[in-house]
């Protein structure tokens, strides 16, 4: 029976430890694995934006003049 409860404190033992250093080693790549994502989301949205936005512009601008009015002469300075 004493075999059982060393056997069992070991292996509780070795499970903690185990948890312990895997929290660790997860908290440290926290920041490289968020950088990853976020890079990957900017490049999707950009996409995104990139296929909705000429459609848009295009709805919202007016048309384009094909002639011009007469030249715009300011008065001169008297200095």
């Amino acid at each position: 029976m004493q075999r059982f409860f060393n056997l069992a404190g070991a292996l509780g033992f070795l499970m903690s430890g185990t948890m312990v250093v895997g929290s660790l080693v997860l908290y440290s790549r926290i920041p490289s694995i968020t950088k990853h994502y976020m890079e990957k989301l900017q490049g999707e949205l950009t996409g995104v934006m990139a296929d909705m936005v000429p459609g848009k512009i295009d709805d919202v601008m007016p048309e384009l003049p094909t002639s011009t009015g007469p030249a715009v002469e300011l008065p001169k300075s008297p200095f």
